[in-house]
């Protein structure tokens, strides 16, 4: 083999028989001639002379990059006499063994790689996706899904690049261009049988966006959903129906907002006593099955109505009575005028019930989203629950201190309508402040604890009314990954860090036990706190175990204003404008609620929380009932609380503790020093 290259015509140029590839790919080859056609031939062809024939060389190693020059030739690309670079093989015998090793030691880039490359040539050099398109010899789409592929999350992308997962894995993370949400979903399938399932990797990313066809983001609008910050993502392959809406957070609270305002309008209208609503297309069964379904009368029908129904009933069995002869044919026009006369006949008989105004005075109406878009009343209606009577006199509807009731006013509904998210989200922050507490308190703790193993140890049917799985093992969260970022949570972690650790590092359980038998008293008693701690599950509030959870808080006296203020991201985002303002009104009145009735939602929201905090300058009045505001499903409700010490015959006050509000800057101190 000479030492240099020499540049041959193409023209005496010629494919050797012993060239080891026979085998092509059009779409491979296609790409290759358009590179050639931008760059040349970059890599020279390996050729033997062509014996009596000088100049000539059969090509034995780069067969496909000749058969791209000559392409080229034939379409005046290149021209006839084009020069091939071209390394003479001195020994014709190695040939073939030329033509294998250039073929077989080949390997293909990684398709991490390939990404990162095009990038790189488009930031480096400055060219456009078309212009590395027609380098080499791809559509644009390709290039700009290439692209895509290198914007991927950081493991994600490094698990492409180590061949961890494969090109369409890849490809179907890159679905979306949220990178946070590739990362989290890409941990979440970790080593589980589905993480190369591409549907379940795509059903999954798209648990966390709308589409924008989906009823709950037709119903907000793509400008509102744009206005209050809400972000798309669109692929190549995107129509205005299909692109995702990010932001799941903001259509649901527009979309609520939208419902709440339907709702409202539909109660004055039609006279319903409790008008809710649901997020959704459909009612779930865990919203009526407490509920009995309300049955109006049919409407008798007119005499018009009879008649009519007597005649398409007739021309229907004379139809019927058609067919039953083998030699009828139907024409089309019959067919059709049988589908118009059901149709007909259906208008009529199928009546809506007529509800008398005494039923739908005690009715509850579901609010729902339609397929199109738009709010719709649910068709079943139920019948409300009715209110307990009071057992304070009996003397009728008036006021405690025996006045009636005001004729004028207005009833509003004073409690803002929730999620179901929210709920559980509010219900997990309720019970992670009462895990710190009973952290952090072991004698409480030892108490609670021996009472729940002998409650399970002694009920035949269980333990199904206990909010607790005592073996100290975390029950599940009812939202996963959730992180409240409260000074509970801060503090849960400060008292989990202080705990002696130095017995778990021995290698057999029973060196373990003897090291933890070791420890002092304060030592155990801490880890006791923890372990029993950790076991209570979050019940949102009205629930199973709920109201067991409020009176241990109760009984903890529990200062929950002073740990926990509602913010815009753990409260305020997820409800309605109209049930925030409702809350201006409650601490500062019609004055206060008009004063932010002109903000956006999420402007309003911001406001909200510096008010509930104590960070707006308003009266002092107005401040001290903000910051001592909960929600409901914050407090630890319980109506009395009796201590009893030793042989003691008294009782303590009643304890309220879900509206104590603090007295100092130290009530919310670690608790753990406490202890």
């Amino acid at each position: 083999m000479s030492q240099l290259p020499i540049l041959v015509p193409a023209s005496k140029l010629t494919k050797s028989p012993t060239n080891v590839r026979r085998s092509t790919d059009p779409v491979a080859d296609a790409q290759l001639e358009a590179n050639i056609a931008e760059k040349g031939i970059i890599q020279n062809l390996i050729g033997v002379p062509v014996a009596r024939k000088k100049g000539q060389y059969r090509i034995t190693a780069g067969g496909r990059r000749l058969d791209a020059v000559q392409r080229l030739i034939d379409k005046a690309v290149f021209d006839a006499d084009y020069l091939v670079p071209v390394l003479p093989l001195a020994d014709a015998k190695d040939a073939i063994e030329i033509s294998l090793a250039e073929n077989f030691f080949r390997l293909a880039m990684n398709p991490a790689e390939a990404c990162r490359a095009f990038q790189d040539v488009i930031e480096t050099e400055g060219k456009t996706p078309a212009d590395v398109a027609k380098r080499f010899g791809v559509t644009e789409k390709f290039v700009h899904g290439r692209l895509r592929l290198a914007g991927l999350a950081e493991p994600v992308f490094d698990a492409l690049a180590s061949n961890a997962i494969t090109l369409d894995v890849a490809m179907a993370y890159a679905s979306t261009s949220d990178a946070e949400r590739q990362a989290a979903v890409y941990a979440q399938m970790g080593e589980g049988y589905y993480r190369s399932n591409v549907s379940e990797i795509r059903r999954q990313l798209a648990a966390y966006s709308y589409r924008a066809s989906d009823p709950r983001a037709v119903l907000v609008g793509r400008d509102a959903y744009l206005a209050a910050g809400g972000r798309i993502d669109k692929d190549l392959f995107s129509d205005a129906d299909s692109e995702s809406w990010l932001d799941t957070h903001i259509i649901d609270s527009l979309a609520e907002e939208a419902l709440s305002t339907a709702a409202a309008a539909i109660r004055e209208r039609d006279g319903f006593q409790d008008v809710r609503i649901v997020p959704a297309t459909h009612v779930p069964y865990t919203e009526t099955y407490q509920l009995q379904p309300l049955r109006g009368e049919l409407p008798p029908l007119t005499a018009e109505q009879e008649s009519r129904q007597a005649e398409i009933e007739a021309e229907l069995e004379d139809i019927a009575a058609s067919y039953e002869d083998e030699s009828y044919e139907p024409s089309e026009d019959d067919e059709l005028r049988g589908e118009a006369l059901e149709a007909e006949l259906a208008s009529i008989t199928d009546r809506a019930p007529i509800l008398t105004d005494e039923q739908r005075a005690t009715a509850v109406a579901y609010v729902v989203i339609g397929p199109d878009g738009a709010p719709r009343v649910h068709e079943q209606l139920y019948v409300a629950p009715q209110p307990e009577p009071d057992d304070d006199d009996g003397e009728g509807d008036g006021e405690a201190d025996g006045t009636a009731p005001d004729a004028d006013a207005v009833p509003t509904d004073a409690k803002p309508a929730i999620s179901q998210r929210l709920a559980d989200e509010l219900a997990m922050m309720k019970t992670e402040l009462l895990a710190v507490h009973v952290a952090s308190d072991p004698a409480f703790a030892l108490d609670l604890g021996t009472f729940i193993m002998v409650e399970a140890a002694t009920r035949t049917m269980g333990t199904y009314g206990i909010p607790s799985d005592l073996r100290a093992t975390r029950p599940s969260q009812r939202v996963t990954g959730f992180e409240s970022g409260t000074p509970a949570a801060a503090e849960w972690a400060k008292l989990d860090q202080a705990l002696d650790r130095s017995w778990i590092e021995h290698e057999t359980i029973e060196a373990r036990y003897d090291a933890f038998c070791a420890l002092g008293d304060a030592p155990r008693a801490a880890w006791l706190g923890w372990a029993i701690a950790r076991t209570l599950d979050a019940r949102p509030a009205g629930t199973t175990g709920s109201g067991f959870l409020d009176h241990l808080g109760a009984k903890l006296a529990i200062d929950v204003a002073a740990w926990w203020r509602p913010t815009a991201r753990t409260y305020f985002d997820r409800i309605t404008k109209p049930a925030i303002l409702s809350l201006f009104e409650d601490v500062g009145g019609f004055e206060l609620k008009q004063r932010y009735s002109g903000s956006k939602k999420h402007d309003l929201a911001a406001s909200a929380e510096r008010l509930f905090a104590g960070d707006i300058i308003v009266e002092a009045e107005v401040k001290d009932r903000a910051v001592r505001w909960l929600p409901d499903a914050m407090r630890f409700v319980a109506e009395t609380v009796t201590v009893i010490e030793g042989d003691s015959t008294g009782t303590e006050p009643e304890v309220d503790a879900a509206n104590t509000a603090p007295t100092s800057d130290d009530s919310a101190a670690p608790l753990a020093d406490a202890a």
